[in-house]
């Protein structure tokens, strides 16, 4: 019994990742996209290569932090874990219905706390062990500035250094190099999701005891970084005209900018080991390249929906998690 419960988790863990893929896929070829760099097929598929080539760059830090971070792991339990994944499923599909690009990623940390306070209340948060929120939350607001500031910076430094070079030939230029900053965002948006989606797997295998000490095996990361690149192939058509459009207008060298920018706040939280949102990253660094033309570039009515969205994540998600942990309950799990 034990055995199909854990087998039941982890296919349920996986089927979050590919979902965390085809949500987030419009973080990875949106801008693309939207600059005719690349068809939406050919695109979904170079993101997702770069997803899965992921697995042989980074480490499990991210993993680590949110298998065990942001809870007490002594007191998970393998129905804490179910809730929590039905929370951050939840709330990641009914944002995909309505457009929102919101974190899969915050949905999966709200979701697997809301269920672990339903079970040991307050203190499954804030004990000892539980280091990562601080740098998890204030990762809400630097992550995105940072995209905003890398992008802002970038397309500043490419106005004043193309200035004398005829746009078309600048247009040219930026359409291949389009290919590169879009591998480089797809590779650190794998190298950090993925990693959140092994560590809930990791965890399974230590409450139920198929682990002695909390680590990530082999397999457990190449099944989360599989799963991560074929939902990006899968593709998340509804949010794509949200991020590449909506906000803001892009060309291939805003378009290069904004994934730059998203990218070195990826990379900058993943090397901290920190869980950190895609979708905040690509947003800022897409409103930092827009502002470079004038404030009025950007749609801010949009943007500001899209931030209500953020701060409703971690909370929607920790509400449904315990509330599908209380029911679980009832019925007897524990």
């Amino acid at each position: 019994m034990l055995f199909w419960s854990v087998a039941a988790l982890v296919l349920i863990a996986l089927i979050f990742d590919y979902i965390n893929g085809f949500h987030d896929a419009a973080n990875s070829i949106a801008t693309i996209v939207s600059t005719r760099v690349l068809s939406p097929g050919k695109a979904v598929i170079w993101a997702a290569f770069f997803n899965f080539v992921a697995a042989f760059v980074f480490g499990t830090g991210v993993a680590q932090t949110v298998g065990k971070g942001t809870v007490d792991i002594r007191i998970v339990t393998l129905p804490v874990i179910g809730a929590g994944l039905v929370g951050a499923i939840a709330w990641s599909l009914l944002t995909w219905w309505l457009t929102l690009p919101t974190s899969s990623s915050h949905a999966l940390i709200g979701g697997y706390a809301g269920a672990a306070i339903a079970k040991g209340g307050m203190a499954a948060v804030l004990c000892i062990e539980c280091t990562a929120w601080n740098k998890t939350l204030a990762f809400i607001v630097v992550s995105p500035f940072i995209g905003l500031l890398v992008g802002y910076s970038l397309m500043i430094a490419i106005y004043w250094l193309m200035r004398y070079v005829p746009p078309g030939r600048v247009d040219h230029w930026f359409r291949r190099l389009q290919l590169l900053s879009a591998a480089f965002f797809s590779l650190n948006h794998g190298g950090n999701d993925a990693q959140k989606t092994a560590g809930i797997i990791a965890a399974v295998l230590f409450s139920s005891g198929y682990i002695a000490t909390f680590h990530v095996p082999l397999w457990v990361q190449m099944s989360a970084y599989a799963a991560i690149g074929l939902g990006t192939l899968a593709g998340g058509w509804r949010i794509i005209h949200t991020m590449g459009s909506k906000i803001t207008k892009l060309q291939p060298v805003g378009g290069f900018a904004a994934e730059t920018g998203a990218a070195v706040a990826l990379m900058t939280a993943t090397h901290f080991s920190i869980p950190v949102s895609t979708t905040h990253a690509i947003t800022g660094a897409i409103v930092g390249v827009g502002s470079t033309r004038r404030l009025s570039a950007v749609r801010w009515g949009i943007a500001a929906r899209i931030v209500w969205a953020w701060l409703l994540t971690i909370p929607a998600a920790a509400a449904i998690g315990a509330g599908t942990y209380l029911l679980l309950r009832a019925t007897g799990a524990r």
